[in-house]
């Protein structure tokens, strides 16, 4: 309990586990790919790119959890060192849809093996029905939270 009795448990929060899970996930993730010149960031979009191809830079940002800005910056440099192309105009409107180049599948491979690694050690000491289980269950709580669903 708090020291006054009032506050959050923070031995016993299970909002402030998962941000102590989170904060370790990333610091191991950006461990094995600062070899690879890489920030978690670089890989997320990357990653997203493989997966959904054409996404535009505001649906990137939305999904690897940073700003626009802090997307677009990594845009323009992926792009100058050729990971990504985007079309000099928009096709439709004014989104700008981004797509991976060979050179960028490549270096995604290599990130890719490293991040593995990662969650492997993370997921170590469970059981694939504790693995399965803790999924949904992360699953239910982003949707409640998601959807504002207060418990009632």
């Amino acid at each position: 309990m708090s020291q006054n009795g009032v506050g959050v448990d923070l031995d016993k929060s299970l909002g402030y586990l998962l941000k102590e899970a989170s904060s370790a996930l990333r610091a191991a993730m950006e461990e094995v790919l600062r070899p690879l010149e890489m920030s978690v960031t670089h890989y997320s979009c990357l990653e997203l790119l493989a997966q959904r191809p054409g996404l535009s830079n505001s649906e990137l940002a939305r999904r690897a959890f940073v700003t626009r800005q802090s997307m677009n910056v990594l845009l323009q440099t992926l792009e100058r060192e050729g990971y990504v192309t985007r079309p000099a105009e928009a096709p439709v409107g004014k989104v700008l849809p981004t797509r991976l180049t060979p050179r960028g599948r490549r270096r995604l491979e290599k990130a890719t093996v490293a991040v593995r690694s990662v969650e492997v050690r993370m997921l170590a000491g469970m059981t694939e029905t504790e693995q399965s289980g803790a999924f949904r269950i992360l699953q239910s709580m982003i949707h409640s939270l998601r959807d504002g669903n207060d418990g009632a």
